[in-house]
């Protein structure tokens, strides 16, 4: 039985649509993360450059594994690949 993703990290820009979709996308499903506003937080910037190699928004990090500038559709892909490890 696969256990359900323990630490989930969004990064993202307040006036980014991609990164509202984002979060409706993970609202919808009741899953919780710790969202980091990376233009109010310049480690949290530092850290989503670090860990996804650009500076787009939105970057999700789910127990270590990355996606980094995406949309719904390839969340969903992200999500469903983590869900089958």
């Amino acid at each position: 039985m696969n256990k359900p993703p323990q630490d989930i990290r969004l990064f993202i820009k307040p006036y980014c649509p991609w990164c509202h979709k984002a979060v409706a996308w993970l609202n919808e499903r009741g899953i919780k993360c710790e969202t980091l506003d990376v233009i109010a937080d310049s480690k949290a910037f530092t850290e989503m450059i670090n860990l996804s190699g650009q500076r787009y928004a939105p970057v999700i990090e789910v127990d270590g594994k990355i996606l980094a500038d995406f949309g719904p559709p390839e969340l969903e892909k992200f999500w469903e690949q983590l869900s089958h490890r």
